[in-house]
């Protein structure tokens, strides 16, 4: 992409009059070389596998650790109720988030956004997008492109995996990406994007990467509700005019410091945090 900052990208895009996505999508026509067409078949190709994995869904499918599996159906059936506290809409993207993620976890084809351990985020959100908002699918497409575009920075000046910077790299980057897509969705410019992409980022930083017996299950997939849900509050509070008082690339560098600070037993070794709670260990000794 060549891109080292976020607002470099507004800049560029009001200088020369492009949108965000459009941006993000000649990069990548100069990066791969190809056509525009062929980067936006490859885009489309994306979300169709999220899609997929979003049908492909089986209640009855558990881990081979028997830790995860058949939560997703069990938010369906308590939302289809009517008596949630959070309504339709969050209710939605909660049960694909953990949907997706346990499907992962499960070894079902998923959409790595930016990572597997963050896969339901984004999906979650603009597969609810598309059908609560009736949003036409080339717009979805343009909107991964915005994601791609804040994955892509924050991997330049930070880190998406959890073993580098812990969860926040993880989480917090899928839902950085799904609060500026769904910002774009709902009509923000690129202002407005870098900052629904801050204010998400914001709210995670510090997040630990502590799996239960080093597999991405415990706790990875309920924070994965926490990643979509966190991305569309982000995006309705720069909707609202809401802004982030620190930048979002110092957010993004705010980010990498943590991680570089973090403990290394809670960045992905399985030796701290929920990890190592009493229950965590009874659980990876009874899996080994």
């Amino acid at each position: 992409m060549g891109y080292r900052s976020l607002a470099e990208i507004a800049s560029y895009g009001q200088e020369k009059g492009l949108s965000f996505w459009e941006i993000i999508v000649m990069g990548d026509m100069r990066e791969r070389d190809v056509t525009m067409q062929e980067s936006m078949e490859k885009m489309t190709a994306m979300y169709q596998a999220m899609k997929r994995a979003d049908a492909g869904y089986e209640e009855n499918l558990r881990s081979s650790s028997r830790l995860v599996g058949g939560d997703g159906e069990k938010v369906q059936k308590y939302f289809l109720k009517g008596e949630s506290l959070c309504g339709e809409l969050i209710g939605k993207v909660m049960e694909r988030a953990i949907k997706m993620s346990e499907s992962n976890a499960c070894m079902k084809r998923i959409v790595a956004a930016p990572t597997a351990g963050s896969c339901g985020v984004l999906p979650a959100v603009l597969l609810t997008m598309e059908e609560r908002f009736l949003i036409l699918q080339e717009q979805i497409i343009q909107a991964l492109y915005v994601a791609a575009g804040i994955g892509e920075v924050i991997a330049y000046r930070a880190f998406i995996a959890g073993a580098q910077g812990g969860c926040q790299a993880e989480i917090g980057s899928a839902s950085a990406m799904a609060a500026g897509a769904a910002a774009f969705l709902k009509g923000a410019d690129a202002e407005g994007i870098i900052h629904a992409a801050a204010l998400a980022l914001k709210n995670l930083l510090g997040l630990a990467c502590d799996p239960v017996a080093g597999l991405v299950e415990v706790p990875c997939v309920k924070r994965n509700v926490l990643g979509a849900v966190n991305a569309l509050t982000s995006a309705d509070l720069v909707l609202a005019g809401v802004r982030s008082a620190i930048p979002p690339d110092e957010v993004i560098d705010a980010m990498r410091a943590i991680g570089v600070g973090m403990s290394a037993a809670i960045r992905e070794t399985g030796e701290g945090g929920l990890a190592a709670t009493p229950t965590g260990v009874e659980i990876a000794r009874r899996l080994k």
